[in-house]
């Protein structure tokens, strides 16, 4: 039985307002079902990480960073695939992202369709 993507949760965590809104447009207008957070820590405090089935997140945020977020969802046992997005980027950040798991590390600003064949990717793993 086949589990269609629109039915999976797709969480995005940034602290950029204009970033979170644009986006779970984005999300949205392409059949998605996508709730936003602010933060890390507001997305732990949700108790959404067991329904989120993909998480797309930022790596500098105030409080915990994108990469904190991923050890701790690590260390719980919870394997969301993230994509990370970034405008503060390095080789070094990335490897160290995706030897952690992560599906994609994509630089701000990113091509639209890059990030939703990531996320749609990350949604059939």
């Amino acid at each position: 039985m086949a589990i269609h993507a629109n039915n999976k949760l797709v969480a995005i965590v940034d602290d950029d307002d204009s970033v979170r809104i644009a986006l779970e447009g984005l999300l949205k207008s392409a059949g998605l079902t996508a709730r936003a957070f602010e933060s890390a820590e507001e997305f732990i405090k949700s108790g959404q990480q067991r329904q989120t089935a993909c998480l797309i997140s930022d790596i500098r945020m105030p409080g915990m960073s994108g990469l904190e977020l991923q050890a701790k969802l690590n260390a719980e046992h919870c394997s969301i695939p993230i994509v990370f997005i970034t405008a503060h980027g390095d080789a070094k950040m990335r490897m160290q992202a995706l030897r952690a798991g992560a599906v994609e590390f994509l630089a701000k600003p990113f091509d639209d369709e890059a990030l939703l064949d990531s996320v749609r990717a990350a949604l059939q793993s």
